[in-house]
């Protein structure tokens, strides 16, 4: 196995619901940045781009992916692309996980305010929400392309996280 193959999510956006209904949507746009939209849960409505992440092939067709956020959320998403499964485990600090509105929205223009909510707190107790979810679309859509991430959900054409192949 070459652990330093990560062609099979590089280059790739997925939709995913957790079973308990919150939908994410993650594109991996190259080996250490993604681009995420979430389109429904806690904190649904809010949007990122270039995401510094961690990602490693940890087995044949398993892929960790994992990062902090300035918020001081921190995520860990197991992807397994051949199975259409994943298993993601959220970090929510307790600002996020008792409102979590004020990270509603385009973080990358809010790069500051989320910063001091952060530091703001209150941090603890942690909010650990580990969940299974099914990857119902997942396709190859190259590396390093803007486009595919460009918009927040609310943006989008209805039915457009629907989508399933």
């Amino acid at each position: 196995m070459d652990e330093n193959d990560l062609t099979a999510v590089v280059g790739h956006r997925f939709i995913y619901t957790y079973d308990n209904g919150w939908q994410y949507e993650m594109y991996v746009k190259n080996d250490h940045t993604i681009d995420y939209r979430i389109h429904s849960g806690h904190v649904g409505g809010r949007w990122v781009k270039d995401q510094e992440v961690d990602l490693v092939r940890l087995d044949e067709g398993v892929y960790k992916v994992s990062w902090n956020e300035p918020t001081g959320t921190s995520v860990v998403v197991c992807v397994m692309p051949v199975r259409r499964r994943l298993h993601g485990t959220i970090f929510f600090p307790r600002w996020v996980a008792d409102d979590g509105r004020e990270t509603v929205c385009f973080q990358n223009e809010h790069l500051d305010r989320m910063r001091e909510l952060r530091d703001a707190g209150p941090t603890y107790p942690i909010e650990t929400i580990p969940e299974f979810a099914e990857i119902t679309l997942f396709e190859h859509v190259g590396v390093d392309d803007e486009s595919v991430i460009a918009v927040g959900p609310e943006e989008l054409p209805a039915g457009f996280a629907d989508r399933r192949n």
